[in-house]
């Protein structure tokens, strides 16, 4: 069963003159709800203030809070800051937070938001406010939830933000594979990049996320993953320069599930990335994402029931 974390207030008008709109995190619910897939909604609360200063500057975050962000920074950031937009800004890194939490209990939970990898100490950027997962992180290891979380980050962007908001962190592992040519066009040093030429299909995607995943699992050993499973890595997404399929899009996620799960990882997912004109399709992947989550966790811990300890990896699928 999916458990998925999302607030109404997700869904944010888009401010004047903006060309990105937030449908898309409603019509995700919606299509749940059409599909009739068994899920369990859960209602985030905002992130406290002082814990999304651990993390950005205190005069930036009450730039967003009062609504009084730069024109430099909201270029950046790629739209105004308005009252919906600080709110669901708090909104977004509890219901990562949230999404953790339940995962460290279940195995595995979805924010039916998130994945805002762009955002700086002290600016947002590329559609992105705060940084909800260097925010959630940073709230999990202090107050002892978690000693070690990997940040996992498959959207076709590299998590430039969130390599430079845990640079130096020794509990924070950040794996960030991306399109090499895509934004930003300047990149962050994550604890391990793997850059990626245009025109990338599944098999060569795959290979790659396979040859790397397992070893910084097993040399890392995180407790839990904050997995940015932006869906822009399609080949028909409007901002994406790679070219993944439906097919491969729904193997990564189940793979990335079956071998956090064989080794008793929690995964925390949130939406990330995913562009497109039509933003049904769009939605329609991120839930078809969601739900492969959700299925690859239950059929692995349902294959590792009943195997030792001491067989766990090796004897599970």
């Amino acid at each position: 069963m999916l458990h998925v974390v999302h607030h109404p207030a997700y869904v944010s008008p888009p401010p004047p003159g903006s060309p990105y709109a937030f449908d898309k995190y409603g019509l995700v619910m919606e299509l749940l709800a059409e599909r009739g897939d068994a899920h369990v909604v859960h209602e985030p609360q905002a992130m406290p203030r002082h814990w999304v200063e651990a993390v950005h500057a205190p005069a930036y975050v009450a730039e967003v809070i009062d609504c009084t962000v730069p024109r430099d920074k909201s270029r950046r950031i790629g739209f105004a800051v308005t009252g919906s937009v600080a709110r669901r800004a708090l909104l977004s890194p509890g219901g990562t937070w949230l999404a953790a939490k339940l995962a460290l209990r279940l195995g595995h939970a979805a924010n039916a938001a998130g994945g805002s990898h762009h955002a700086l100490y002290d600016t947002g950027a590329g559609y992105c406010v705060f940084n909800d997962l260097v925010i959630a992180a940073n709230r999990l290891l202090a107050e002892r939830d978690a000693a070690r979380i990997l940040i996992l980050d498959l959207d076709v962007h590299q998590g430039d933000g969130t390599a430079a908001l845990t640079a130096g962190r020794p509990d924070i592992f950040t794996l960030s594979v991306h399109a090499a040519k895509n934004f930003p066009v300047r990149k962050a040093e994550s604890t391990l990049d793997i850059a990626l030429p245009d025109g990338v299909e599944d098999a060569a995607y795959l290979a790659v996320v396979a040859a790397h995943l397992p070893r910084v699992l097993d040399d890392f050993r995180p407790d839990l993953i904050l997995y940015q499973g932006g869906v822009d890595p399609h080949r028909d997404d409007r901002l994406g320069r790679l070219a993944l399929s439906d097919a491969g899009l729904d193997t990564r996620d189940r793979y990335v599930m079956r071998v956090a799960r064989q080794r008793g990882i929690a995964v925390a997912s949130t939406m990330g990335g995913g562009y497109g004109h039509d933003r049904l399709a769009v939605a329609g992947r991120h839930v078809a994402s969601m739900l492969a989550l959700a299925d690859a966790c239950a059929r692995t811990e349902a294959a590792c029931r009943d195997v030792s300890a001491a067989d766990f990896r090796s004897s599970c699928p």
